[in-house]
């Protein structure tokens, strides 16, 4: 998928952008990671949704969320999201109701302020190239579910390069399996006209829009039906970029 072409104000526009955004993340998420600490993530939803529209609005862009009727609130599940850019952490959050708590490398939590506030409200930490963790993730993940929590990953792994979906890795979709997790397909479309690995800069002027799908049961699924639920999740998740880049006129590729 090849972005429009771009003005000469796009550098300095983003390098504005990228100011004023960092002036609402920073104070905001250190300001809710103390809030965390002593109230709970669950008792500062309400700053965490403002803190995500927020900086999705602070790109520029406008926002939409397109939600399947049976994404309900009273059901835990794994969301399952396409791996877009560096905004994908605040893009699906204010998109339904649910408390949502990620995976994360636990490298991240070294990151200033961003690492620090993820591992303050209990982002669940995945030790790169790590064998035999399986059984402490899915301690979390339970201990989570058990408070009606969901759970938010990304099976691509890594940053599209060029818009298309990644193929899904299916680890994921084994934990969701094992947790009795029906998984939601999230498709952020629009996002990475906005932003994307390879080119630093922001674009303003898009919509962006989360489609959460039907969700998909995974209950009495067997090892050999995993690479099935994948691909499933994966034809969802191309059906709504090559839509959303049919609509555009932006010609999708493979990487």
């Amino acid at each position: 998928m090849t972005p429009p072409n771009r003005r000469w104000w796009a550098t300095p526009l983003a390098i504005f952008l990228w100011w004023i955004g960092a002036l609402w993340m920073v104070p905001m998420m250190l300001s809710m990671m103390v809030l965390s600490a002593v109230l709970g993530a669950r008792r500062i939803e309400p700053i965490s949704r403002l803190y995500c529209r927020g900086q999705i609005w602070l790109t520029g862009s406008r926002y939409k969320a397109v939600v399947h009727p049976d994404v309900d609130l009273a059901t835990s599940f794994l969301f399952a999201q396409n791996h877009t850019n560096i905004f994908d952490h605040v893009v699906l959050y204010p998109a339904t109701p649910h408390f949502k708590q990620g995976l994360e490398l636990a490298e991240h939590f070294k990151i200033p302020v961003y690492g620090w506030f993820m591992k303050a409200r209990g982002t669940i930490p995945v030790k790169k190239g790590s064998a035999g963790q399986t059984p402490e993730i899915l301690a979390h993940m339970r201990s989570e579910i058990a408070k009606n929590g969901s759970i938010l990953a990304f099976p691509e792994g890594h940053r599209t390069l060029d818009g298309c979906i990644r193929p899904l890795r299916k680890g994921v979709f084994f934990i969701a399996r094992d947790l009795g997790l029906p998984v939601v397909p999230v498709t952020v479309c629009g996002m990475w006209a906005v932003q994307r690995k390879g080119d630093w800069r922001i674009h303003p002027g898009w919509t962006v829009t989360v489609y959460c799908d039907e969700p998909i049961p995974t209950e009495g699924l067997e090892d050999d039906d995993i690479p099935a639920l994948a691909a499933k999740v994966q034809a969802v998740m191309e059906d709504r970029v090559n839509a959303w880049a049919a609509e555009h006129g932006l010609p999708l590729h493979s990487s």
